[in-house]
Protein backbone atom coordinates (compact mmCIF):
# COMPACT_ATOMS: atom_id res chain seq x y z
CA UNK A 1 0.00 0.00 0.00
CA UNK A 2 1.71 3.37 -1.08
CA UNK A 3 2.39 5.33 2.22
CA UNK A 4 -0.19 7.90 1.44
CA UNK A 5 -3.35 6.02 0.68
CA UNK A 6 -5.54 5.45 3.81
CA UNK A 7 -6.48 1.81 4.69
CA UNK A 8 -9.87 0.70 3.49
CA UNK A 9 -12.66 1.32 6.03
CA UNK A 10 -14.92 -2.23 6.69
CA UNK A 11 -17.63 -0.67 5.16
CA UNK A 12 -15.18 -0.13 1.84
CA UNK A 13 -14.05 -3.11 2.19
CA UNK A 14 -18.02 -4.72 2.52
CA UNK A 15 -18.90 -3.09 -0.46
CA UNK A 16 -15.65 -4.54 -2.29
CA UNK A 17 -16.90 -7.94 -1.82
CA UNK A 18 -20.54 -7.26 -2.72
CA UNK A 19 -19.35 -5.91 -5.85
CA UNK A 20 -17.07 -8.98 -6.73
CA UNK A 21 -20.14 -11.31 -6.02
CA UNK A 22 -22.10 -9.55 -7.95
CA UNK A 23 -19.87 -9.25 -10.97
CA UNK A 24 -19.48 -13.17 -10.40
CA UNK A 25 -22.76 -13.85 -10.37
CA UNK A 26 -25.16 -11.84 -12.14
CA UNK A 27 -22.14 -9.84 -15.27
CA UNK A 28 -20.94 -11.62 -18.08
CA UNK A 29 -17.03 -12.26 -17.24
CA UNK A 30 -14.50 -11.25 -19.41
CA UNK A 31 -11.26 -13.27 -19.67
CA UNK A 32 -8.26 -11.68 -19.20
CA UNK A 33 -6.41 -14.38 -21.37
CA UNK A 34 -7.05 -15.28 -24.48
CA UNK A 35 -9.42 -18.85 -24.83
CA UNK A 36 -7.36 -21.74 -24.99
CA UNK A 37 -8.95 -22.92 -28.37
CA UNK A 38 -9.15 -19.65 -29.84
CA UNK A 39 -6.18 -20.34 -32.48
CA UNK A 40 -8.18 -23.14 -33.69
CA UNK A 41 -10.38 -23.56 -37.07
CA UNK A 42 -14.16 -23.47 -35.46
CA UNK A 43 -14.74 -26.75 -34.97
CA UNK A 44 -18.20 -28.58 -35.70
CA UNK A 45 -20.81 -29.64 -32.25
CA UNK A 46 -19.60 -32.25 -30.97
CA UNK A 47 -21.44 -35.83 -31.78
CA UNK A 48 -23.17 -35.57 -28.45
CA UNK A 49 -23.19 -31.91 -27.65
CA UNK A 50 -25.84 -32.35 -24.72
CA UNK A 51 -23.11 -34.29 -22.80
CA UNK A 52 -20.45 -31.18 -23.16
CA UNK A 53 -22.96 -29.02 -21.90
CA UNK A 54 -23.43 -30.45 -19.07
CA UNK A 55 -20.13 -30.99 -18.13
CA UNK A 56 -19.03 -27.28 -19.18
CA UNK A 57 -22.38 -26.15 -17.10
CA UNK A 58 -20.91 -28.11 -14.44
CA UNK A 59 -17.09 -26.33 -14.79
CA UNK A 60 -18.93 -23.29 -15.18
CA UNK A 61 -20.93 -23.73 -11.35
CA UNK A 62 -17.64 -24.61 -10.18
CA UNK A 63 -15.76 -21.62 -11.20
CA UNK A 64 -18.33 -19.29 -9.73
CA UNK A 65 -17.92 -21.36 -6.58
CA UNK A 66 -14.25 -21.06 -6.95
CA UNK A 67 -14.26 -17.28 -7.23
CA UNK A 68 -16.70 -17.36 -4.39
CA UNK A 69 -14.27 -19.32 -2.15
CA UNK A 70 -11.28 -16.49 -3.04
CA UNK A 71 -13.38 -14.17 -2.35
CA UNK A 72 -15.03 -15.01 0.64
CA UNK A 73 -11.42 -15.96 1.52
CA UNK A 74 -9.65 -12.16 1.08
CA UNK A 75 -12.33 -11.01 2.79
CA UNK A 76 -11.00 -12.44 6.05
CA UNK A 77 -7.49 -13.17 5.08
CA UNK A 78 -4.98 -11.33 7.95
CA UNK A 79 -2.28 -11.17 6.29
CA UNK A 80 -2.04 -8.58 2.96
CA UNK A 81 0.16 -10.67 0.94
CA UNK A 82 -2.10 -13.84 1.22
CA UNK A 83 -5.25 -11.32 0.75
CA UNK A 84 -3.79 -10.19 -3.27
CA UNK A 85 -3.05 -13.53 -3.63
CA UNK A 86 -5.96 -15.51 -2.54
CA UNK A 87 -7.99 -12.20 -5.36
CA UNK A 88 -4.63 -12.43 -8.05
CA UNK A 89 -6.05 -16.35 -8.05
CA UNK A 90 -9.48 -14.93 -8.25
CA UNK A 91 -8.92 -13.16 -11.38
CA UNK A 92 -7.58 -16.43 -13.02
CA UNK A 93 -10.47 -18.36 -11.96
CA UNK A 94 -12.48 -15.68 -13.69
CA UNK A 95 -10.63 -16.64 -16.85
CA UNK A 96 -11.66 -20.02 -16.52
CA UNK A 97 -15.63 -18.91 -15.95
CA UNK A 98 -15.74 -16.49 -19.12
CA UNK A 99 -14.48 -19.86 -21.26
CA UNK A 100 -16.89 -21.92 -19.54
CA UNK A 101 -20.11 -19.52 -20.70
CA UNK A 102 -18.43 -18.99 -23.78
CA UNK A 103 -18.35 -22.57 -24.60
CA UNK A 104 -21.57 -23.32 -23.21
CA UNK A 105 -23.03 -20.55 -25.44
CA UNK A 106 -21.15 -22.39 -28.72
CA UNK A 107 -23.20 -25.15 -27.29
CA UNK A 108 -26.49 -23.75 -27.38
CA UNK A 109 -26.95 -24.33 -23.71
CA UNK A 110 -26.63 -22.13 -20.44
CA UNK A 111 -24.92 -21.92 -16.62
CA UNK A 112 -26.98 -23.49 -13.85
CA UNK A 113 -30.00 -21.77 -12.87
CA UNK A 114 -28.47 -22.55 -9.19
CA UNK A 115 -25.45 -20.17 -9.91
CA UNK A 116 -26.35 -17.59 -6.65
CA UNK A 117 -26.55 -20.72 -4.54
CA UNK A 118 -23.48 -21.85 -5.34
CA UNK A 119 -21.56 -18.69 -4.79
CA UNK A 120 -23.30 -17.54 -1.68
CA UNK A 121 -22.78 -21.28 0.06
CA UNK A 122 -18.88 -21.51 -1.16
CA UNK A 123 -18.49 -17.67 -0.41
CA UNK A 124 -19.22 -18.44 3.24
CA UNK A 125 -17.01 -21.88 3.60
CA UNK A 126 -14.60 -19.53 2.31
CA UNK A 127 -14.85 -17.04 5.19
CA UNK A 128 -15.11 -19.73 7.88
CA UNK A 129 -11.85 -21.08 6.36
CA UNK A 130 -10.16 -18.17 6.78
CA UNK A 131 -11.71 -17.41 9.73
CA UNK A 132 -9.15 -20.09 11.22
CA UNK A 133 -5.70 -18.67 9.38
CA UNK A 134 -4.24 -18.11 7.09
CA UNK A 135 -2.19 -21.41 6.85
CA UNK A 136 -5.68 -22.81 7.28
CA UNK A 137 -7.16 -20.87 4.16
CA UNK A 138 -4.09 -21.91 2.29
CA UNK A 139 -4.29 -25.52 3.12
CA UNK A 140 -7.81 -25.23 1.84
CA UNK A 141 -7.05 -24.05 -1.20
CA UNK A 142 -4.42 -26.29 -1.91
CA UNK A 143 -7.64 -29.59 -1.08
CA UNK A 144 -9.34 -27.94 -2.85
CA UNK A 145 -7.32 -27.82 -6.11
CA UNK A 146 -6.32 -31.35 -5.60
CA UNK A 147 -10.17 -32.35 -5.98
CA UNK A 148 -10.67 -29.57 -8.64
CA UNK A 149 -7.64 -31.51 -10.89
CA UNK A 150 -9.09 -34.83 -10.19
CA UNK A 151 -12.47 -33.21 -11.29
CA UNK A 152 -11.20 -31.78 -14.55
CA UNK A 153 -9.13 -35.12 -15.31
CA UNK A 154 -12.47 -37.03 -15.21
CA UNK A 155 -14.42 -34.83 -17.22
CA UNK A 156 -11.50 -35.01 -19.70
CA UNK A 157 -12.30 -38.61 -19.98
CA UNK A 158 -15.92 -38.05 -20.12
CA UNK A 159 -15.87 -35.68 -22.63
CA UNK A 160 -16.50 -36.74 -26.49
CA UNK A 161 -13.89 -37.40 -28.43
CA UNK A 162 -14.24 -35.34 -31.00
CA UNK A 163 -15.09 -32.08 -28.53
CA UNK A 164 -11.66 -30.76 -29.20
CA UNK A 165 -12.77 -27.17 -28.09
CA UNK A 166 -14.07 -27.93 -24.35
CA UNK A 167 -11.03 -30.36 -24.11
CA UNK A 168 -8.22 -27.70 -24.86
CA UNK A 169 -10.27 -25.33 -22.45
CA UNK A 170 -10.16 -27.95 -19.73
CA UNK A 171 -6.46 -28.66 -19.85
CA UNK A 172 -5.71 -24.83 -19.24
CA UNK A 173 -7.61 -24.84 -16.38
CA UNK A 174 -6.47 -28.18 -14.73
CA UNK A 175 -3.38 -26.32 -14.91
CA UNK A 176 -3.85 -23.10 -13.24
CA UNK A 177 -5.21 -25.29 -10.46
CA UNK A 178 -2.24 -27.23 -10.17
CA UNK A 179 -0.30 -24.24 -9.86
CA UNK A 180 -2.65 -22.82 -7.83
CA UNK A 181 -2.56 -25.43 -5.30
CA UNK A 182 1.46 -25.55 -5.53
CA UNK A 183 1.66 -22.07 -4.74
CA UNK A 184 -0.97 -22.13 -1.57
CA UNK A 185 1.17 -25.00 -0.28
CA UNK A 186 4.56 -23.59 -0.51
CA UNK A 187 2.93 -20.10 1.53
CA UNK A 188 2.35 -22.60 4.09
CA UNK A 189 -0.93 -23.93 3.82
CA UNK A 190 -1.21 -26.96 6.15
CA UNK A 191 -2.83 -30.33 5.24
CA UNK A 192 -6.32 -30.46 6.53
CA UNK A 193 -8.03 -33.50 8.30
CA UNK A 194 -9.15 -36.27 6.57
CA UNK A 195 -13.03 -35.35 8.07
CA UNK A 196 -12.58 -31.67 6.97
CA UNK A 197 -11.33 -33.38 3.20
CA UNK A 198 -14.27 -35.69 2.86
CA UNK A 199 -16.83 -33.80 3.67
CA UNK A 200 -15.00 -31.09 1.03
CA UNK A 201 -15.34 -34.17 -1.55
CA UNK A 202 -18.89 -34.53 -0.62
CA UNK A 203 -20.11 -30.94 -1.04
CA UNK A 204 -18.54 -30.90 -4.55
CA UNK A 205 -20.03 -34.63 -5.35
CA UNK A 206 -23.76 -32.54 -4.41
CA UNK A 207 -22.65 -29.61 -6.65
CA UNK A 208 -21.52 -31.36 -9.50
CA UNK A 209 -24.37 -33.47 -9.50
CA UNK A 210 -27.02 -30.86 -9.27
CA UNK A 211 -25.62 -28.66 -11.49
CA UNK A 212 -25.26 -31.17 -13.96
CA UNK A 213 -28.99 -31.22 -14.80
CA UNK A 214 -30.13 -27.60 -13.35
Amino acid sequence: MAPDMAPASPLDTLLSAADRALRAVFTPPKAARPLPAETRHPDPLPHDAQRSARLMRVNHAGEVAAQALYHGQALIARDDTTREWLLSAAREEGDHLAWCEQRLAELGSRPSVLNPLWYAGSFAIGAVAAAVGDRVSLGFVAETERQVESHLTDHLDRLPEDDTRSRAILEAMRADEIAHGARATQAGGVELPAPVRALMRYASRVMTRTAYWI
